[in-house]
């Protein structure tokens, strides 16, 4: 076989394999988070909040909703984070990202928890909260989360298929935060975990 044509059938297999192995990967990821919340012993949902829950619904991947984003460090000063109780932990502004998504420019703002920070396993940790224009329609309007580690440059990647609700979604007995009016986007992102599938209106 001529070198050539054998270098490109093995790019072209390499990508498809590639591409596979990235959708099972995040399919086996909601297959596990489906099955943790479902399973008493984790003690995340109770047996009626589990009886309740049909099915998790997702967009369809596609990897056009990974985008790069320009990272800038800009630290804000500590503030209490609203949720959807009366707690308000204490966040503050790590730094903004700067991306275009279906055809758009827009920012999102990246927060630290700063009581997780103290914990080795939270210190890089980005906790990114947003709205779009799927909430409350497609999407839980009290917003979806976004989790990402401080890039060591000026530049991170943000994966919108990995985008999860929180779990006041399932259940009123949590207390989860609101994101900020700088993160409600004027733009949809149809990437993602969608509201679930009950088998009663909660």
């Amino acid at each position: 076989m001529n070198k050539l044509v054998y270098l490109l059938l093995f790019g072209i297999q390499f990508s498809v394999f590639s591409q596979e192995s990235y959708e099972d990967s995040l399919r086996s990821e909601r297959v596990k988070h489906f099955s943790e919340l479902t399973d008493s012993s984790k003690h995340i949902l109770n047996k009626e909040e589990i009886a309740n829950l049909f099915a998790l619904d997702y967009f369809q991947i596609d990897k056009k909703n990974v985008v790069t984003a320009f990272f800038t460090v800009d630290k804000g000063k500590k503030f209490k984070m609203k949720t959807s109780t009366a707690r308000t932990p204490i966040y503050r502004r790590y730094g903004y990202l700067d991306f275009e998504i279906n055809g758009k420019k827009v920012r999102l703002t990246a927060f630290q928890n700063m009581e997780l920070k103290r914990k080795k396993e939270y210190k890089k940790h980005l906790f990114v909260p947003f709205s779009d224009l799927t909430s409350g329609e497609i999407t839980y309007g009290g917003g979806r989360y976004i989790d990402l580690k401080i890039p060591q440059g000026t530049t991170i990647k943000i994966d919108f298929n990995t985008a999860y609700n929180p779990y006041c979604v399932y259940s009123h007995r949590y207390s989860c935060p609101i994101p900020p009016i700088e993160n409600k986007l004027d733009v949809k992102i149809e990437a993602g975990e969608k509201t679930p599938k009950m088998n009663h209106e909660y």
